[in-house]
């Protein structure tokens, strides 16, 4: 179990309440990602915060530097040598970051994804896992999305998150819920 990482993607203050681009249920899914934060570090298994600013001041969100840019209180990464802080510039983490190199380096095989948002960021990175050769668990209720409009139509958040995790679970990750896998850790 020693090859495995937790990556936590974009659980930043804007996708919060108070920010500029709140989520259906980000505190329920800030919650489950917390007790598997604490399952990682009371096993002192390998941490990666995702942690995304786009690159101009225009942006909808996350604007580079501010506060609705900086990671979410509840998953504060530690001064640890187990917990990296991976800055992104774009929706996919891998790309044009040190992400995978960092991986490669502490030979993990196996990540344990969470975060947001489930259509973007956390489809994005999973697939792109699953192509470099990492097997992958998503924790669906440990990753949140919004409403998303398209040809006229409201999908509802519920239904972009199910249709995405379907979509993962398919073909490039088992895709369970926090209570189940934390069980089967032991």
């Amino acid at each position: 179990m020693s090859h495995i990482a937790l990556i936590i993607v974009d659980l930043q203050n804007d996708y919060f309440p108070a920010g500029k681009w709140p989520l259906v249920d980000i505190e329920q899914t800030a919650d489950n990602a917390a007790g598997v934060l604490a399952h990682f570090r009371e096993q002192s298994l390998p941490i990666v915060h995702i942690h995304h600013e786009f690159p101009t001041e225009e942006a909808p969100f996350f604007v580079p530097g501010s506060e609705g840019a900086r990671i979410h209180a509840s998953m504060t990464p530690q001064e640890s040598a187990s917990e990296a802080v991976i800055l992104k510039n774009n929706v996919n983490a891998f790309l044009g970051t040190r992400l995978h190199e960092h991986l490669q380096e502490q030979g993990i095989e196996q990540l344990v994804v969470v975060g947001a948002m489930s259509h973007m960021c956390i489809d994005a990175a999973t697939r792109a896992a699953s192509d470099l050769g990492y097997g992958v668990t998503v924790l669906q209720d440990a990753c949140a999305t919004h409403d998303q409009a398209f040809n006229g139509v409201t999908v509802p958040a519920a239904q972009v998150h199910a249709a995405f995790m379907a979509g993962l679970g398919f073909a490039y990750a088992e895709v369970t819920d926090t209570a189940a896998w934390l069980t089967q850790q032991g």
